[in-house]
Protein backbone atom coordinates (compact mmCIF):
# COMPACT_ATOMS: atom_id res chain seq x y z
CA UNK A 1 0.00 0.00 0.00
CA UNK A 2 1.17 3.15 -1.19
CA UNK A 3 2.32 5.66 1.63
CA UNK A 4 0.17 8.85 2.25
CA UNK A 5 2.88 11.88 2.99
CA UNK A 6 0.87 14.96 4.31
CA UNK A 7 1.86 18.44 3.19
CA UNK A 8 4.44 20.79 4.77
CA UNK A 9 2.06 22.70 7.44
CA UNK A 10 4.59 25.38 8.99
CA UNK A 11 3.78 27.18 12.31
CA UNK A 12 3.17 31.04 12.65
CA UNK A 13 6.33 32.54 13.50
CA UNK A 14 8.00 33.32 16.98
CA UNK A 15 8.83 37.22 17.75
CA UNK A 16 10.21 38.98 20.47
CA UNK A 17 7.32 38.70 23.55
CA UNK A 18 6.06 35.62 21.97
CA UNK A 19 4.67 33.01 24.60
CA UNK A 20 6.44 29.96 25.27
CA UNK A 21 5.52 26.93 27.11
CA UNK A 22 7.37 24.38 28.81
CA UNK A 23 6.05 20.72 28.47
CA UNK A 24 7.23 17.79 30.53
CA UNK A 25 6.40 14.79 28.11
CA UNK A 26 9.33 12.29 29.38
CA UNK A 27 11.33 12.74 32.09
CA UNK A 28 11.69 15.24 34.96
CA UNK A 29 13.74 18.03 34.68
CA UNK A 30 16.31 19.52 37.01
CA UNK A 31 14.91 21.90 38.99
CA UNK A 32 17.76 24.58 38.84
CA UNK A 33 18.22 23.94 35.11
CA UNK A 34 14.70 24.91 34.24
CA UNK A 35 15.10 28.00 36.47
CA UNK A 36 18.44 28.55 34.19
CA UNK A 37 16.82 27.58 30.91
CA UNK A 38 13.63 29.98 31.59
CA UNK A 39 15.51 32.77 32.38
CA UNK A 40 17.64 32.00 28.85
CA UNK A 41 14.23 32.39 26.83
CA UNK A 42 13.48 35.79 28.50
CA UNK A 43 16.77 36.98 27.78
CA UNK A 44 16.05 36.10 24.57
CA UNK A 45 13.10 38.74 24.62
CA UNK A 46 10.60 35.46 24.99
CA UNK A 47 7.41 35.28 27.62
CA UNK A 48 7.38 31.81 29.30
CA UNK A 49 4.73 30.35 31.23
CA UNK A 50 6.12 29.27 34.45
CA UNK A 51 6.59 25.99 34.24
CA UNK A 52 3.96 23.54 35.81
CA UNK A 53 4.94 21.96 38.96
CA UNK A 54 5.37 18.11 38.16
CA UNK A 55 5.40 15.03 40.55
CA UNK A 56 7.62 13.30 39.49
CA UNK A 57 6.89 9.06 39.21
CA UNK A 58 9.76 6.90 38.92
CA UNK A 59 11.86 8.07 35.55
CA UNK A 60 8.64 9.98 34.24
CA UNK A 61 7.99 13.67 34.84
CA UNK A 62 4.51 12.88 36.32
CA UNK A 63 1.92 9.74 35.63
CA UNK A 64 1.10 9.45 32.19
CA UNK A 65 -2.22 11.33 32.31
CA UNK A 66 -0.75 14.01 33.80
CA UNK A 67 1.94 14.44 31.15
CA UNK A 68 -0.40 14.14 28.45
CA UNK A 69 -3.19 16.45 29.71
CA UNK A 70 -0.42 19.16 30.36
CA UNK A 71 1.14 18.85 27.37
CA UNK A 72 -2.45 18.85 25.34
CA UNK A 73 -3.62 21.71 27.37
CA UNK A 74 -0.17 23.78 26.57
CA UNK A 75 -0.17 23.26 23.04
CA UNK A 76 -3.68 23.80 22.90
CA UNK A 77 -3.59 27.20 24.84
CA UNK A 78 -4.41 30.11 22.68
CA UNK A 79 -2.12 32.47 24.54
CA UNK A 80 0.88 30.42 23.95
CA UNK A 81 2.55 30.67 20.73
CA UNK A 82 5.56 27.57 20.64
CA UNK A 83 6.18 24.87 23.47
CA UNK A 84 9.92 23.49 24.22
CA UNK A 85 10.34 20.47 26.11
CA UNK A 86 12.02 20.55 29.61
CA UNK A 87 14.05 17.42 28.75
CA UNK A 88 14.49 14.25 27.29
CA UNK A 89 14.94 11.14 29.05
CA UNK A 90 11.84 8.41 28.39
CA UNK A 91 8.15 8.54 28.24
CA UNK A 92 7.48 10.33 25.34
CA UNK A 93 6.02 7.60 23.38
CA UNK A 94 3.12 7.23 25.92
CA UNK A 95 1.59 10.51 24.59
CA UNK A 96 1.51 8.86 21.31
CA UNK A 97 -0.59 6.03 22.88
CA UNK A 98 -3.09 8.31 23.44
CA UNK A 99 -4.09 9.43 20.14
CA UNK A 100 -1.65 12.19 19.87
CA UNK A 101 -1.81 12.76 16.04
CA UNK A 102 -5.88 13.51 16.13
CA UNK A 103 -5.76 15.59 19.32
CA UNK A 104 -3.69 18.30 18.63
CA UNK A 105 -4.44 21.59 17.34
CA UNK A 106 -2.02 23.74 15.14
CA UNK A 107 0.69 23.81 14.03
CA UNK A 108 2.68 25.38 16.67
CA UNK A 109 6.76 25.26 16.93
CA UNK A 110 7.77 22.44 19.12
CA UNK A 111 11.25 22.37 19.81
CA UNK A 112 13.35 20.12 21.61
CA UNK A 113 15.78 16.52 21.13
CA UNK A 114 16.08 13.32 22.05
CA UNK A 115 13.54 11.38 23.28
CA UNK A 116 11.08 14.45 22.13
CA UNK A 117 12.21 13.55 18.54
CA UNK A 118 9.30 11.08 18.81
CA UNK A 119 6.35 13.23 18.74
CA UNK A 120 8.21 15.54 16.17
CA UNK A 121 8.58 12.36 13.89
CA UNK A 122 4.69 11.47 14.80
CA UNK A 123 3.33 14.68 13.89
CA UNK A 124 5.61 14.79 10.46
CA UNK A 125 4.31 12.00 9.44
CA UNK A 126 1.16 12.06 10.02
CA UNK A 127 0.19 15.81 10.05
CA UNK A 128 3.02 17.01 8.19
CA UNK A 129 4.21 19.43 10.92
CA UNK A 130 7.35 21.47 10.83
CA UNK A 131 9.79 20.50 13.74
CA UNK A 132 12.60 21.66 15.75
CA UNK A 133 15.43 19.66 16.59
CA UNK A 134 17.11 22.19 18.88
CA UNK A 135 17.85 22.91 22.58
CA UNK A 136 15.45 22.08 25.84
CA UNK A 137 15.14 24.30 28.75
CA UNK A 138 16.91 22.05 30.89
CA UNK A 139 19.44 20.33 28.44
CA UNK A 140 20.89 23.30 26.43
CA UNK A 141 19.56 26.29 27.30
CA UNK A 142 20.46 26.12 30.86
CA UNK A 143 23.92 26.38 30.07
CA UNK A 144 23.52 29.82 27.60
CA UNK A 145 24.30 31.35 24.56
CA UNK A 146 27.51 29.83 22.90
CA UNK A 147 28.89 27.95 25.47
CA UNK A 148 30.03 24.09 25.44
CA UNK A 149 26.77 22.09 26.33
CA UNK A 150 24.74 25.53 25.45
CA UNK A 151 23.17 26.26 22.29
CA UNK A 152 23.88 28.48 18.99
CA UNK A 153 21.73 31.42 19.46
CA UNK A 154 21.73 32.51 15.42
CA UNK A 155 20.49 29.40 14.56
CA UNK A 156 17.90 28.79 17.12
CA UNK A 157 16.02 32.06 16.34
CA UNK A 158 16.30 31.95 12.49
CA UNK A 159 14.08 28.54 12.94
CA UNK A 160 11.49 29.61 14.59
CA UNK A 161 11.71 33.59 13.45
CA UNK A 162 12.66 34.19 10.15
CA UNK A 163 9.85 33.88 7.59
CA UNK A 164 11.77 35.71 4.16
CA UNK A 165 15.45 34.53 3.79
CA UNK A 166 17.11 31.56 3.46
CA UNK A 167 20.30 30.79 5.93
CA UNK A 168 23.21 28.89 6.14
CA UNK A 169 24.09 27.11 8.98
CA UNK A 170 27.52 26.29 9.33
CA UNK A 171 28.05 22.14 10.80
CA UNK A 172 31.45 22.06 12.38
CA UNK A 173 31.85 18.36 11.26
CA UNK A 174 34.14 16.57 8.77
CA UNK A 175 32.72 15.12 5.17
CA UNK A 176 32.83 11.61 5.20
CA UNK A 177 32.27 11.34 1.64
CA UNK A 178 32.08 14.51 -0.20
CA UNK A 179 29.46 16.32 -2.41
CA UNK A 180 26.10 18.28 -2.84
CA UNK A 181 22.62 17.71 -2.19
CA UNK A 182 19.16 19.15 -1.89
CA UNK A 183 16.18 17.85 -0.09
CA UNK A 184 13.41 17.83 2.85
CA UNK A 185 15.51 17.72 6.20
CA UNK A 186 14.05 14.53 8.31
CA UNK A 187 14.93 12.36 11.06
CA UNK A 188 16.54 13.54 14.39
CA UNK A 189 17.61 11.25 17.39
CA UNK A 190 18.78 7.51 15.38
CA UNK A 191 17.33 5.72 18.75
CA UNK A 192 13.86 7.48 18.01
CA UNK A 193 14.28 6.75 14.39
CA UNK A 194 14.63 3.39 14.55
CA UNK A 195 11.16 2.77 17.31
CA UNK A 196 9.17 4.52 13.80
CA UNK A 197 9.98 1.12 12.20
CA UNK A 198 6.85 -0.79 11.94
CA UNK A 199 4.45 2.02 13.17
CA UNK A 200 3.23 4.19 10.16
CA UNK A 201 4.69 6.82 11.01
CA UNK A 202 8.42 6.57 10.29
CA UNK A 203 10.29 9.78 8.48
CA UNK A 204 9.82 9.47 4.32
CA UNK A 205 13.32 9.70 4.02
CA UNK A 206 12.47 9.58 -0.42
CA UNK A 207 14.88 12.81 -1.65
CA UNK A 208 15.67 13.77 1.83
CA UNK A 209 18.74 14.69 4.00
CA UNK A 210 18.32 12.77 6.94
CA UNK A 211 20.03 14.03 10.18
CA UNK A 212 20.88 11.45 12.73
CA UNK A 213 22.47 11.63 16.10
CA UNK A 214 22.31 10.00 19.35
CA UNK A 215 25.04 9.67 23.01
CA UNK A 216 26.16 6.99 24.69
CA UNK A 217 25.84 4.30 22.49
CA UNK A 218 29.01 1.94 21.86
CA UNK A 219 30.15 1.52 18.43
CA UNK A 220 28.49 -2.06 17.30
CA UNK A 221 25.15 -0.08 18.88
CA UNK A 222 25.37 2.75 16.31
CA UNK A 223 26.73 -0.20 13.52
CA UNK A 224 23.35 -2.62 14.60
CA UNK A 225 21.14 0.53 14.20
CA UNK A 226 22.45 1.93 10.81
CA UNK A 227 21.62 -1.67 9.45
CA UNK A 228 18.59 -1.76 11.16
CA UNK A 229 17.59 1.45 9.10
CA UNK A 230 19.74 0.02 6.07
CA UNK A 231 17.64 -3.28 5.75
CA UNK A 232 14.59 -1.55 6.25
CA UNK A 233 15.09 0.52 3.26
CA UNK A 234 15.29 3.72 4.57
CA UNK A 235 18.56 4.84 2.67
CA UNK A 236 17.52 3.64 -0.47
CA UNK A 237 16.40 6.88 -1.58
CA UNK A 238 17.94 8.99 0.60
CA UNK A 239 20.01 12.01 -0.56
CA UNK A 240 21.91 13.06 2.13
CA UNK A 241 22.98 12.25 5.18
CA UNK A 242 24.43 14.52 8.51
CA UNK A 243 25.36 13.16 11.58
CA UNK A 244 26.12 14.31 14.70
CA UNK A 245 29.07 13.99 17.10
CA UNK A 246 28.14 10.64 19.42
CA UNK A 247 29.43 11.82 22.42
CA UNK A 248 30.58 9.10 24.93
CA UNK A 249 30.48 6.68 22.19
CA UNK A 250 34.58 5.62 22.60
CA UNK A 251 35.58 2.56 21.11
CA UNK A 252 35.84 -0.24 24.14
CA UNK A 253 38.79 -1.08 23.39
CA UNK A 254 41.89 -0.46 20.81
CA UNK A 255 41.33 -1.83 17.32
CA UNK A 256 37.71 -1.63 17.86
CA UNK A 257 36.11 0.44 14.78
CA UNK A 258 35.16 3.94 15.52
CA UNK A 259 31.14 5.34 14.90
CA UNK A 260 32.66 7.65 12.04
CA UNK A 261 34.25 4.91 10.66
CA UNK A 262 31.64 2.84 11.36
CA UNK A 263 29.14 5.60 9.90
CA UNK A 264 31.63 5.72 6.90
CA UNK A 265 31.62 1.99 5.90
CA UNK A 266 27.83 1.47 6.29
CA UNK A 267 26.58 4.97 4.55
CA UNK A 268 29.83 5.44 1.78
CA UNK A 269 28.53 2.57 -0.81
CA UNK A 270 25.49 4.64 -0.78
CA UNK A 271 27.00 7.33 -2.84
CA UNK A 272 25.68 10.31 -1.29
CA UNK A 273 27.53 13.54 0.71
CA UNK A 274 27.61 12.59 4.49
CA UNK A 275 28.77 15.09 6.70
CA UNK A 276 29.90 13.07 10.45
CA UNK A 277 30.02 15.30 13.79
CA UNK A 278 27.93 18.25 13.61
CA UNK A 279 26.76 19.59 17.00
CA UNK A 280 23.43 18.65 16.96
CA UNK A 281 21.41 16.99 19.65
CA UNK A 282 23.17 15.22 22.49
CA UNK A 283 26.25 17.37 22.06
CA UNK A 284 28.41 18.32 24.75
CA UNK A 285 29.67 21.69 22.47
CA UNK A 286 27.60 24.57 21.01
CA UNK A 287 23.94 22.90 19.76
CA UNK A 288 22.71 23.59 16.84
CA UNK A 289 19.07 23.81 15.70
CA UNK A 290 17.72 22.32 13.01
CA UNK A 291 14.23 22.66 10.95
CA UNK A 292 12.70 19.49 9.87
CA UNK A 293 10.68 19.54 7.12
CA UNK A 294 12.30 22.11 4.79
CA UNK A 295 14.11 21.97 2.04
CA UNK A 296 17.35 22.70 2.29
CA UNK A 297 20.70 21.75 0.43
CA UNK A 298 24.18 20.28 2.41
CA UNK A 299 27.39 20.68 0.97
CA UNK A 300 29.70 18.10 2.44
CA UNK A 301 33.26 19.74 1.90
CA UNK A 302 35.44 20.26 4.77
CA UNK A 303 33.33 20.94 7.55
CA UNK A 304 29.95 21.15 6.48
CA UNK A 305 27.44 24.02 5.51
CA UNK A 306 23.66 23.79 5.44
CA UNK A 307 21.70 25.95 3.21
CA UNK A 308 18.14 26.31 4.53
CA UNK A 309 15.92 26.80 1.52
CA UNK A 310 13.03 27.71 2.50
CA UNK A 311 11.61 29.32 6.23
CA UNK A 312 10.42 26.87 8.74
CA UNK A 313 7.44 29.58 9.85
CA UNK A 314 5.02 31.63 8.62
CA UNK A 315 3.97 35.11 9.31
CA UNK A 316 0.58 34.96 11.86
CA UNK A 317 -2.08 35.70 9.64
Amino acid sequence: MKRHIPKLQKPPALRKGSRLGVVFPSSPGDAAGIIAGVAELRRLGFQVEEPAQMESVGYFAATHSERIKQFCNTVHDKHIDGVIAARGGYGANYLIDARLSTRLRGPKCMVGFSDFNIIQLLMAGVRGWAGFYGPMVANGLNHGANQPSGYEPVSFLQAMCETKSKWTIPLRGQALASGMASGRLAGGCLTMIQTTLGTGFSPDTNGAILVLEDRAMKPYQVDRALRHLYQAGMFEKVAGVILGDFPDSAAPFSGSPSVPEICAEILGPLKIPVVYGAPIGHTKRTMLTIPLGVRAKLVAKGEGTLEILEPAVVDHR
